[in-house]
């Protein structure tokens, strides 16, 4: 094999890899931003979703909540859908994974850029009518490091 060729080869190669490993690397530097936040840049585009229920398993009658991160891809998907947190323990993480992989946003006005950030949702269940214990129950799934603007 010639000099040229193999030039051509490294560059097919590095191109190649750099298509792959841009997704990881914009994810991995992508803003980390709460709940409370993301308004300013992704606005939930869904007025119901669909959720994948199983007919039964643990605690699935009990009052409690789900905190599920992912990321909001450029182009309004939920991306790397994962359960960070289950209060009390039970089987209804997969329940709130399936709702928040079927959540779809829009950019907000102020970005322009579709620019991808990564965040959660906390999806609650069986909550008492009780206001305060109802915010308690939510306030144990809050995740730490998602502060930033």
């Amino acid at each position: 094999m010639n000099m040229k060729s193999r030039r051509h080869i490294q560059a097919i190669s590095l191109a190649l890899a750099m298509g792959v490993a841009a997704p990881l690397l914009a994810q991995s530097q992508a803003r980390m931003v709460g709940p409370d936040r993301i308004q300013s840049y992704w606005i939930m585009l869904n007025t119901k979703v669909d959720a994948d229920v199983p007919n039964s398993g643990s605690n699935m009658d009990k009052p409690g909540c789900v905190a599920v991160t992912y990321m909001i891809g450029s182009d309004g998907v939920p991306q790397n859908v994962n359960v960070a947190k289950v209060v009390p323990q039970s089987d209804l993480g997969a329940v709130a994974k399936s709702v928040a992989g079927n959540f779809r946003y829009g950019p907000s006005l102020t970005n322009k850029t579709h620019e991808p950030v990564n965040t959660y949702f906390i999806v609650p269940f069986n909550l008492p009518a009780d206001a305060a214990q109802r915010q308690s129950i939510i306030d144990a799934c809050k995740l730490p490091g998602y502060n930033q603007a």
